[in-house]
């Protein structure tokens, strides 16, 4: 069987991947893509990226490309799913851009991949091959080598996992598993249907929550209903199910039940996450994206967080060949990491079912000001810190 030398294999074509490869060869580093599925494309429908996204992305070159495609929401709002009141609103206007510098956008996945893959084939420094599963793989302070199921090797100076949440290649540094949450999600996109301001909406409520926003360029609306499944935490294998959806959503305000009855029953996802690691790199390995920092979705920020380590990643391999993994780990794990360690407590305050507690939450969100963004500014400031109004 056949071996291929290659300077940076990435296994894994979702929109980490590909962002790498793209990164990598923008600084002159020849990368080969490795995709397990015979196509490249995104599961999924709705995707929110925050001003640290958006700079990601005009670093990776792609984001003039991916702005008309997107819409920039005015505001995120908070409501209570039950009453419907709103609880908080976020300004994500003019003076949220200045402060940040870049705009929150709102999208669907699928253009966003379709974005990149175009950029990563017009790339002369990019390879791509589809339908490729990798079935073993052996790790070396000085390379890689992966085997796929066709009997091809591939070794490589250096080794990037980006194959998500499941990652055959964290094997290398965890024997971990994927953490269930208990909770479900279905999810998928409506016709728009009137002209709504856009907006974030965000309904929560006890063991559940409901997102809305408008997607490929305000033609859709992405939504997508969370429930805890009373299935799942009472021990049972078959859990999730359209019955559950209904029931957890069956007393909620009338525009929550009308959205839910409009989503997407085809299929649901469960939602996991895993426990923080204390590295990402071993030998010539370095895990990136749902690989690295699998996260729960509460902050909106898995994709987020890949496309950031995709630019720090590309920037040390064309500074520092030898030490460009661990200073990649050193920029990126402590920011990923509370992402992940972030993400858990703030869903379980969105779902509580306590009295007390939901008081002194809705209380605290009824203090702030729409503009006040202080507590964002360590999730969206680029290096340079906000921009002082």
């Amino acid at each position: 069987m056949s071996t291929v030398e290659v300077p940076l294999l990435v296994v894994g074509g979702g929109i980490g991947g590909l962002a790498t490869a793209l990164s990598a060869a923008r600084r002159g580093v020849p990368a080969h893509v490795l995709e397990q599925s015979a196509g490249f494309g995104e599961i999924g429908a709705g995707l929110q990226m925050g001003p640290n996204a958006s700079r990601a992305l005009d670093a990776l070159g792609v984001l003039d490309d991916v702005l008309p495609l997107a819409v920039r929401p005015e505001a995120g709002v908070l409501r209570d799913a039950v009453s419907g009141r709103v609880l908080t609103r976020l300004d994500l206007g003019r003076a949220f851009r200045t402060r940040y510098g870049y705009p929150y956008l709102v999208m669907h996945r699928g253009d966003l991949l379709d974005v990149l893959l175009a950029h990563c084939r017009a790339h002369d420094l990019v390879t791509l091959e589809a339908g490729r599963t990798v079935v073993s793989s052996d790790v070396r302070a000085d390379g890689a080598e992966v085997r796929c199921a066709d009997g091809t090797a591939y070794r490589t100076r250096t080794l990037v996992a980006a194959d998500g949440l499941r990652s055959g290649l964290r094997r290398h540094l965890s024997d971990d598993e994927p953490v269930c949450s208990g909770y479900a999600a279905y999810r998928g996109t409506a016709p728009r249907g009137g002209d709504g301001p856009d907006e974030v909406v965000l309904w929560i409520g006890p063991g559940l929550h409901l997102v809305r926003y408008p997607v490929r360029a305000g033609a859709l609306v992405n939504q997508v209903a969370v429930f805890r499944s009373p299935r799942f935490h009472a021990g049972e294998a078959d859990w999730g199910g359209v019955d559950e959806l209904e029931a957890a959503f069956a007393d909620t305000c009338e525009p929550v039940r009308d959205a839910v009855a409009r989503v997407g029953r085809d299929r649901h996802w469960a939602m996991h996450d895993r426990e923080p690691l204390d590295t990402w790199v071993k030998g010539r390995l370095a895990l990136i994206g749902d690989a690295a920092h699998p996260m729960l979705q509460y902050l909106g920020q898995g994709a987020c967080q890949a496309l950031e380590d995709a630019v720090e990643l590309g920037a040390r391999l064309r500074e520092d060949a030898d030490g460009a993994l661990e200073a990649f780990q050193r920029a990126r794990l402590p920011k990923a990491v509370r992402c992940q360690t972030s993400a858990r407590p703030w869903g379980e305050l969105w779902h509580t079912s306590d009295p007390l507690l939901i008081g002194v939450r809705d209380r605290m969100f009824a203090l702030r000001a729409d503009d006040d963004h202080t507590e964002l500014d360590w999730l969206y400031a680029g290096p340079e810190g906000p921009a002082q109004s």
